[in-house]
């Protein structure tokens, strides 16, 4: 439920209008350095730009808990906390009885009753996942000490699409904008076709793309705890993901076996392959490339224009008109979320798999 891992598990606590949220890393060895700015950097990669974030302004400062003394980790359960002070819950009521096209309100009501916390959406708001951020840089410390790196980027937001395939060090280089874009033109162009969307009062969709680089040869746990499987497990529980593929994903079922086959060669005396369409995967294995997959983010439920729903209490149509402070495209936040939930997959595969002391 809220908890998931095997070898290094995570549990997530709170909701987007109580006290805080937080998340509780168990398994993280003993004497691991944890550089805490860099903890806050990637926490603060998530929070929303000026024109196409939320008006809503956390500070969003991290406080540890347990689990780490003086910049290293006890083997102690890791717990970290991050503080909820600028909500809004007045709009919320309503929406026990009137649903909110594209969310949770109704299927969550059917689950927990009246008792269901949808201020701001409860445990199913995007502001669950900044704790998920800060568990996930711990888990990047994890593996960049085994030579793994984990770098995304925005590689499309509605109609305007990166039609280059990037590696690790462009991906990188996305953090240089707000948009998490791969070059400052593209990003440009991306900002704009969010800001028109919300200047009608709408939201628009994106798609983003995770590189892996550096992990060995052998990673995952077939037949079920495949590599593809673990990680879609965790990025699906990310709010507003609607889609994954891995490699060349949904092209591949265009082509024919000898342009999707990956030659094997022999690169600086390891065996690799000639391209990458299985996106570092064979068997559910990694096999020495890049790991490379792309997430399908919605347009932002949450918009400004009236929509049809349902007064489930009378059984009328009605129109809704949702106020408050929202995204028109969660795309460039989900970046550092995407990055997070692959490295909390990969470092607990790691640990299992023996590649992670």
């Amino acid at each position: 439920m809220n908890t998931i891992g095997s070898e290094l598990r995570l549990t997530l606590f709170g909701a987007s209008h109580g006290p805080c949220v937080g998340a509780v890393l168990d398994g993280v060895p003993p004497g691991m350095a944890v550089d805490l700015g860099r903890l806050q950097g990637e926490v603060d990669l998530r929070r929303p730009s000026a024109g196409i974030g939320t008006p809503r302004r956390e500070e969003d400062r991290i406080e540890v808990l347990s689990g780490i003394v003086e910049g290293k980790s006890t083997g102690g359960p890791i717990t970290l906390v991050v503080m909820n002070r600028d909500t809004d819950s007045r709009k919320y009521d309503r929406f026990k009885d009137v649903p909110r096209p594209g969310h949770a309100d109704l299927t969550a009501r059917s689950k927990y009753s009246e008792c269901v916390d949808l201020r701001g959406g409860g445990q199913f708001s995007g502001r669950m996942t900044v704790a998920l951020v800060a568990a996930g840089a711990v888990a990047k410390m994890l593996l960049e000490e085994r030579g793994v790196r984990v770098a995304g980027y925005v590689r499309q937001i509605g109609g305007v699409r990166d039609q280059e395939d990037r590696g690790f060090a462009e991906a990188l280089l996305s953090r240089s904008n707000e948009v998490r874009a791969a070059t400052p033109e593209l990003a440009g162009a991306m900002r704009q076709e969010i800001m028109a969307a919300g200047e009608e009062g709408d939201s628009v969709g994106g798609v983003v793309q995770c590189v892996v680089d550096g992990l060995p040869m052998g990673l995952g746990e077939p037949f079920f705890d495949t590599v593809e499987g673990e990680i879609s497990k965790m990025v699906f529980a990310v709010p507003g993901v609607k889609g994954i593929e891995f490699g060349s994903g949904f092209a591949a079922a265009a082509m024919r076996g000898s342009q999707h086959n990956d030659p094997f060669v022999l690169l600086e005396g390891k065996v690799r392959t000639a391209k990458n369409d299985a996106g570092g995967i064979l068997g559910g294995i990694t096999n020495g490339m890049p790991l490379v997959f792309r997430v399908a983010i919605k347009p932002t439920a949450s918009i400004a224009r009236a929509q049809r729903s349902l007064d489930v209490r009378s059984g009328r149509q009605t129109e809704l008109k949702i106020e408050g402070r929202h995204d028109p495209c969660i795309a460039p936040r989900a970046v550092p979320v995407i990055e997070a939930a692959a490295a909390l997959a990969l470092a607990d595969l790691s640990m299992r798999g023996g590649t992670v002391d």
